[in-house]
């Protein structure tokens, strides 16, 4: 195999805060040579969610084979590294020390630089790494499973936390109103494709109304309004028959919905991306900024892209579909900006389960 060897800083990135394990290999924090990704989601889905303990299992499984696969990918070989970026938190305890460990056993095996990164510090530079036009003082909007987050973006990493979530966060919502409605894991998806079909007008659900910081964030109030609907329209026959329902296309879902249903997911979806746009706009207009990132899972829903897009006054930046979800392209970007002010960390590193990103 022919070997790159090219004159730029190649940084092999390692994510596995929850269900994928991921590695990937960035040049200069802007080039993708590889970016491998090893999901669990058939393993997780008939539990409706995930399940911390098969997870790390599936992580020790797939590490090896995923980061060979993306030295391959990338045409590099261990010689070619300059140093190993790994997710230290937030996450699952249990991933996360999969990636950590056998990311210092790299280092220490090869005499590479360890860089910890924040996983929702990776969701921004996914949005970054593609582009380079963004100004700042930029707001970031991480809206994911996990996540529900504001930040004023300074500079590349320099973080003031200005809004969260407190108590569901967005795509979390999602998923629960989906396995409620009898729809599965993941719900985000199944939603955002079916909330066309419906009346995002017909149902109205009550904007959560916040004390103190009015950047924060609730949609525990909304899940809950949607388990009122449920139980008042009567549809555990419905629910019943999505559970059963093998063919998970969009016509699928449609032969075993029923208008009612599609308009309360239009109406659901509507609200969600209301709550989150009118916050981001708010933040953005406080702190100066025109430029607005939106990272994390959620940063994929088709609706929530549309409507950014009829939002005037601010450019909206959104990673491409392939980094908006947990990837370790995001991280390796991150680590170079770490790497560039030489920021590094031990090998008594260990990872955080609510690591804050300040």
């Amino acid at each position: 195999m022919e070997i790159r060897n090219l004159r730029q800083t190649a940084i092999l990135g390692i994510e596995s805060s929850c269900d994928e394990t991921a590695a990937a290999v960035v040049a200069d924090g802007c080039k993708i040579l590889s970016s491998v990704v090893a999901s669990q989601l058939d393993i997780h889905g008939e539990y409706g969610g995930v399940v911390p303990e098969l997870a790390s299992r599936e992580h020790l499984r797939a590490i090896v084979p995923v980061v060979r696969r993306a030295l391959v990918e990338a045409n590099m070989s261990w010689d070619g590294m300059n140093a190993v970026a790994v997710t230290a938190g937030p996450g699952l305890i249990g991933s996360l020390l999969v990636g950590v460990t056998f990311a210092k056993a790299v280092c220490l095996a090869r005499d590479l630089p360890l860089i910890a990164v924040n996983h929702v510090e990776g969701h921004i530079h996914s949005v970054l790494i593609e582009n380079s036009d963004v100004r700042f003082p930029a707001l970031a909007l991480v809206v994911s499973g996990g996540h529900t987050h504001l930040f004023e973006v300074r500079d590349v990493g320099t973080y003031r936390l200005l809004g969260k979530t407190r108590d569901d966060a967005a795509g979390e919502a999602y998923d629960k109103v989906a396995k409620l409605l009898g729809f599965g894991y993941p719900g985000g998806p199944i939603i955002d494709k079916l909330a066309p079909f419906g009346n995002p007008n017909r149902v109205r659900f009550t904007p959560a109304k916040m004390k103190g910081n009015a950047l924060d964030f609730s949609f525990s109030g909304l899940k809950t309004a949607v388990l009122r609907w449920k139980e008042e329209h009567h549809i555990n026959g419905e629910i019943e028959a999505r559970r059963q329902n093998s063919d998970r296309s969009v016509e699928g879902w449609l032969k075993v919905t029923g208008l009612e249903t599609l308009d309360m997911l239009a109406s659901f979806q509507r609200t969600v991306i209301d709550e989150l746009l009118r916050r981001a706009v708010s933040a953005a207009e406080e702190i100066g900024a025109d430029s607005v990132l939106i990272a994390g899972g959620v940063a994929s829903n088709s609706g929530l892209r549309r409507a950014a897009e009829q939002t005037r006054g601010l450019q909206f930046y959104f990673p491409s579909q392939g980094l908006a979800t947990d990837n370790a392209a995001m991280i390796a970007a991150a680590g170079f900006s770490k790497f560039a002010r030489g920021e590094f960390a031990g090998f008594e590193l260990k990872p955080q389960a609510g690591l804050v990103l300040a």
